[in-house]
């Protein structure tokens, strides 16, 4: 339960803290960014479920990344496109917890569908003449369940862990809210929620060098024939290269969010323009499937 003290919060951004003008640019960015993204994963599901040859287990998980890619976009472009043009950047807590549930179950969904879209190359690739025998309907389905239910899990867990803080300010530096920066604004031991988050970053980052390691693998396999390297080059080549910006991406904002404000640079100065790059960035690294 959250700290009765805490639901009557509002926090304010200071990572919008910028002249209307500039303001003004970034709203025609970011719109001309959201309404993108929109289109090229809505494009990409009806082409799916329209053309009966695309029905393959691979497509459907590219689907699932383009469903959770438009979610976590909304969750995060409504919100600033709102901010953008007002004159008061505020967010209540429960609309920070909401925003945040719906952003993080985003990132672990594409981390853990990337993974998937790896092991199911894996078997075209390496194990051709099993494949359809392994990467059933039924075998599908049950890993796409996995992949939203462990990412529901683990947002969960950590957004319990925020709940329960007592918090003693209101201002986050940022565009929008993530969790070690309203866990900063407690007052309270912090231990628990910076050990989850450690946790988080060595699994995720374990996961991102298996995935590079059966890679090698596909590389390895891909260099035999020139079949296999016309099918790595199709499905493959650019499901690395999104994993590769993706989890880039992650890092780096992890890291600005641990250490950028205090070490690297004032808030009030850089804050915006490295938040609205990051996001360019970060979600278009899945229109890149």
């Amino acid at each position: 339960m959250a700290p009765s003290n805490n639901v009557h919060i509002v926090f304010v951004l200071n990572g919008l803290n910028d002249s209307l003008t500039n303001r003004r640019i970034y709203f025609g960015l970011t719109l001309t960014s959201y309404l993108f993204t929109i289109f090229v994963n809505l494009t990409l599901i009806l082409t799916v479920c329209l053309d009966k040859t695309l029905h393959q287990p691979m497509y459907v998980f590219m689907c699932n990344l383009c469903f959770t890619g438009i979610c976590g976009a909304s969750s995060f472009y409504l919100k600033l496109l709102s901010d953008l043009l007002a004159d008061a950047h505020v967010i209540t807590y429960a609309g920070c917890l909401t925003q945040m549930f719906i952003s993080y179950t985003y990132i672990f969904c594409q981390l853990n569908g990337l993974t998937i879209m790896a092991y199911d190359r894996y078997l075209a690739i390496c194990q051709p003449l099993r494949y359809w025998a392994l990467m059933t309907g039924q075998k599908v389905a049950l890993l796409l369940l996995l992949t939203w239910c462990l990412s529901l899990v683990e947002t969960a867990v950590g957004l319990a862990l925020i709940a329960m803080l007592p918090l003693c300010s209101r201002h986050i530096a940022r565009i929008f809210c993530t969790s070690w920066e309203v866990v900063k604004l407690s007052c309270s031991d912090t231990s628990a929620n910076n050990l989850y988050g450690i946790m988080l970053m060595i699994l995720h980052l374990v996961q991102v060098i298996v995935i590079l390691v059966s890679y090698v693998h596909l590389v390895r396999s891909a260099a035999r024939s020139q079949e296999h390297r016309r099918k790595f080059a199709q499905t493959c080549l650019p499901h690395l290269v999104s994993l590769l910006v993706f989890s880039a991406s992650l890092l780096f904002d992890a890291l600005y969010s641990r250490y950028g404000v205090r070490v690297i640079m004032k808030p009030h100065v850089c804050s915006i323009s490295l938040d609205f790059l990051f996001v360019l960035f970060f979600y278009f690294s899945v229109d890149q499937q």
